[in-house]
């Protein structure tokens, strides 16, 4: 029997508590022989990076006991921290940057030597080469200057000796040994380009002649080449987007680039972190192959007659695809199941090698995702509708007042390139259990929908986005979905930023905003930002600093008059993206205007919290923050301690 009770009111047992008990970020995947490797993040343990095998015979083993973190700081975002082959591990350690070597049944050994720069050298995208891993290395000056901080692919043997192998160009990745050894693959772009505006495919051959085989600035347009993959007869295959699309292709030395499967959607995503993989070879010449459509993943098999199949499987999202043995291990999750590391042969048979954490939850507690589709405003971008995934609010036990209808929240996922996912997300169920409808939305921009909807951002970051949110916020109070008094908006980091702005530029849409670490001044983030990221403005927003008066119209800390919608603010103390000094240039406009407002900083913290202390704290205040802006009551079962509002 159920009880009715006010929306944002539902008692709940996914709480904070639940969201981050032993709620594993799983990472990059890799198979050793019988033996299958992958990276769980551990709020409970730090936040750290922890390297798990899984023998043949089921049992799992952490490799390394705390502190050991496998982390690299490259790009600052990180990824391809670790590799392995024939049980020896190669990982770079979080807190000195420095690789290490940890032979089958051995003791961690240093390899690179302690850095002589003060900012350091890092070294990411590892895969293991000989007696050595090929890598890339990003070496900073002593001043820290982003322009000066040199990335190279290099190779470094176990003695600690260091080849330079490509150097020149302002960013590379994907260094990869072809099957013979006498080839080299990797990608590189150039400022004020990202990975996915125009990055290179280049192959170095026996006799050290380089080819470009794909992607940049050379032809009609400008293309996007990502994950490159050697296969054993010598082909390179590789992910590129000049159908608009990301869709896979395969090159033959001597020959160009073809294409092998289109299939209308992005196979691929934006390359933030190093060690991406979304298709994986097999022997017998099929080709696993991970693609989104409609808001969720589907897993395909391309037989080697070209054939496509759809396996089917109760997941919706799928990553890190390694071959192994007659199909792949990869990353997925969906729905109703929080990720876990799965083995899927070519013929769709699958086996749970990580399970998700057993949360002793019914799925009749878990809103399902409805991906919708609704109009904006076109703004000159030739794109003149956006995407959202849509949770309804959703508990067995309580309903709401019939008069009543169920406050919004909008969610603004960061990039901002990424894109909604349907994986089960306890973060989402945390709100749509209590009685909100939730509207994870896909503003252009962002990824999943080809590179025209990508580039309807380009130079109207600010603008585009908050059209988007705002029209997908009217558009569900037009449906009568959700109550047009109480829209509330939340991000992070980009996400933030679009949050920010709409409460500044669209006033009166919302009735309350988070921001956890957002921009706050476009100005000082592109000013003050690292290597990877410091030319990123130039397309979004205009050039630096020619378009300086660009980014002062578009940055809420310039508008501060106009924002008069209470907001929390939540921080990491130690963020380099965005430092906390934006956080707190809103914070102070806001207690000068007196402006209903909450702000924490979490010591010790960076981009995106990872201890779970914090995150409860985040959640929880944010949660507390809304009930006393938007008038209803926390659910006493809970206990949660009030976040402190301050008013004036």
């Amino acid at each position: 029997m159920t009880e009715t009770r006010p929306y944002g009111s539902w008692p709940t047992p996914i709480t904070s508590e639940l969201v981050v008990r032993a709620s594993a970020r799983l990472g990059e995947v890799a198979v050793d022989g019988d033996d299958v490797w992958w990276a769980e993040g551990r709020p409970g343990e730090g936040g750290r990076s922890v390297l798990v095998r899984r023998a043949a015979d089921g049992t799992t083993t952490d490799l390394l006991p705390p502190p050991w973190n496998a982390r690299t700081r490259v790009h600052e975002y990180g990824g391809g921290a670790w590799t392995v082959a024939d049980g020896t591990v190669w990982l770079t350690s979080y807190a000195d940057q420095r690789l290490y070597r940890v032979p089958a049944g051995g003791e961690p050994v240093a390899v690179t030597g302690e850095p002589d720069l003060p900012a350091g050298v890092r070294f990411a995208d590892l895969s293991a080469d000989g007696d050595g891993v090929l890598a890339v290395r990003e070496t900073h000056s002593p001043g820290g200057a982003s322009a000066d901080v040199v990335h190279e692919v290099v190779r470094v043997r176990a003695d600690g000796a260091v080849e330079v192998l490509v150097s020149g160009s302002d960013f590379v990745s994907d260094p990869r040994r072809s099957p013979d050894g006498r080839s080299l693959a990797w990608l590189q772009w150039q400022h004020p380009d990202m990975p996915w505006d125009a990055a290179e495919l280049v192959v170095r051959g026996p006799d050290g002649s380089e080819t470009v085989v794909a992607g940049g600035r050379s032809g009609a347009r400008p293309e996007s080449v990502v994950q490159p993959v050697w296969a054993a007869d010598g082909a390179l295959w590789f992910l590129a987007d000049r159908t608009d699309v990301w869709s896979l292709y395969r090159w033959a030395p001597g020959g160009g680039p073809e294409l092998v499967v289109g299939v209308g959607s992005d196979i691929a995503g934006p390359q933030w972190v190093f060690g991406q993989s979304r298709f994986a070879l097999l022997p017998d010449g099929r080709v696993v192959l991970a693609y989104g459509r409609d808001g969720a993943d589907r897993l395909a098999v391309r037989d080697p007659d070209g054939t496509l199949r759809e396996l089917d499987l109760p997941y919706g999202s799928f990553g890190q695809l390694r071959a192994a043995g007659d199909g792949v291990v990869c990353v997925a999750g969906g729905p109703t199941s929080e990720p876990v590391v799965l083995r899927v042969s070519a013929d769709g048979r699958a086996e749970v090698l990580r399970p998700a954490r057993d949360l002793g939850l019914d799925p009749g507690w878990f809103s399902r995702p409805e991906h919708v589709t609704f109009p904006t405003e076109d703004g000159g971008s030739g794109v003149a509708s956006a995407h959202a995934l849509v949770y309804p609010p959703t508990n067995p036990r309580v309903t709401g007042p019939d008069d009543e209808r169920p406050p919004l929240l909008v969610l603004v996922h960061g990039g901002p390139t990424s894109a909604a996912s349907s994986v089960l997300s306890l973060g989402v169920q945390y709100w749509t259990s209590r009685g909100f409808t939730v509207a994870d939305v896909d503003y252009r921009g962002s990824t999943g929908y080809g590179r025209r909807y990508r580039e309807a951002l380009q130079g109207r970051w600010g603008v585009a986005d908050l059209d988007d949110v705002v029209a997908c916020a009217r558009w569900l109070a037009g449906q009568d979905r959700v109550d047009l008094a109480r829209m509330a908006i939340r991000g992070g980091s980009a996400g933030g930023y679009t949050t920010l702005a709409v409460l500044t530029f669209r006033p009166g849409v919302f009735a309350a905003g988070a921001s956890h670490y957002g921009v706050a001044d476009l100005a000082a983030l592109a000013a003050d930002t690292h290597s990877f990221e410091s030319r990123y403005l130039d397309g979004l927003v205009a050039p630096w600093p020619e378009g300086a008066d660009v980014y002062a119209e578009r940055s809420p800390v310039h508008a501060t008059d106009a924002l008069d919608t209470p907001l929390a603010v939540f921080q990491g103390d130690e963020d380099r993206v965005v430092p906390p000094e934006q956080a707190e240039m809103m914070v102070a406009a806001l207690r000068e205007k007196g402006v209903p407002h909450a702000y924490l900083l979490f010591a010790g913290e960076q981009h995106g919290f990872r201890q779970a202390e914090n995150i409860r704290a985040a959640l929880d205040g944010e949660l507390s923050f809304y009930a006393q802006v938007l008038g209803f009551d926390l659910p006493a079962e809970e206990g949660i301690t009030p976040i402190d509002v301050v008013r004036g």
